[in-house]
């Protein structure tokens, strides 16, 4: 009886150094498995998404490109501008993809650095950059409906699921927004087998995923909207060094629309000669 009072009482001193050494040991092991970078090795790496060229078209030079979007069959374009940046103004409206010409619908020339648009229940939405100010005007005479506000700091893209509005803000975060009252409903993290995903930024929804440009990268992301995970991705560094040795000005790749009803993916990029029509394989 002796003896085991005695086991007891040692056990209990000794068990909170055993335990914590497995927890160390546990950790380390962790840390040495993944180079202490945060990779999740659970978690399976972006799948290559193929995709082809199919056209290309015209596009106006001097548009900062900030977003694309179909409206009714016609490719609507929405820039971004300030007295810093050299081109044709903060400004919404449809492109003759023939030509390359583009009419503007609503011009705010420098006033503001216009940011993503999306078109949702006969509404055209427009973020702005760093203003934490949006717009809303109706699709059809683009007169201005009304003005909101938004906590994130900056405003970069923005798309709708056909219910609600989903913007990203440069972060690894985007916001769901009501169309109506332009509450905040939902946050969603994006990330991959390596943690966080930042520098999200042009939006597009296909079929049920997030598409999106990620930011100085030659890459849009296949999201899914329900986890926050990249499933998918696509390479368009060949495309991007192509477009710049034919005209080095050309500025960052951005823009992506996607036409519901004839499956159409229109891309681009800010200053860019020309909008690709691209089919996803």
């Amino acid at each position: 009886m002796l003896f085991l009072t005695l086991s007891r009482n040692i056990m209990k001193k000794i068990a909170p150094i055993f335990l914590a050494s497995i927890v160390l040991f546990s950790c380390a092991d962790s840390d040495s498995g993944n180079g202490g970078n945060g990779n999740d090795n659970t978690v399976s790496a972006p799948a290559t998404v193929p995709f082809s060229i199919v056209n290309e078209y015209l596009h106006d030079t001097g548009s900062y490109t900030e977003g694309l979007a179909f409206y009714k069959g016609q490719l609507y374009e929405g820039t971004g501008a300030s007295p810093t940046v050299s081109n044709n103004g903060t400004w919404i409206g449809p492109i003759d993809i023939a030509t390359g010409k583009i009419t503007k619908k609503v011009d705010l020339g420098d006033a503001w650095f216009g940011e993503g648009i999306t078109f949702l229940n006969d509404r055209v939405y427009q973020l702005t950059y760093q203003t934490k100010k949006g717009f809303v005007y109706d699709a059809k005479t683009f007169k201005k409906l009304k003005e909101f506000s938004y906590n994130s700091a900056e405003g970069w893209g923005l798309t709708n699921d056909g219910k609600n509005l989903i913007m990203s803000d440069g972060t690894s975060s985007l916001s769901v927004l009501d169309p109506d009252s332009l509450k905040l409903l939902n946050v969603i993290g994006v990330s991959d087998n390596n943690g966080a995903v930042g520098n999200i930024n042009e939006l597009e929804y296909i079929n049920g995923s997030i598409y999106a440009n990620q930011w100085l990268t030659p890459y849009i992301l296949k999201i899914d909207p329900a986890s926050g995970k990249v499933v998918g991705r696509m390479d368009f560094t060949q495309l991007i060094d192509q477009v710049k040795n034919q005209y080095p000005v050309a500025e960052e790749f951005n823009g992506i629309a996607y036409d519901s009803a004839t499956k159409k993916v229109f891309i681009t990029g800010k200053k860019w000669p020309k909008l690709f029509e691209i089919k996803i394989l």
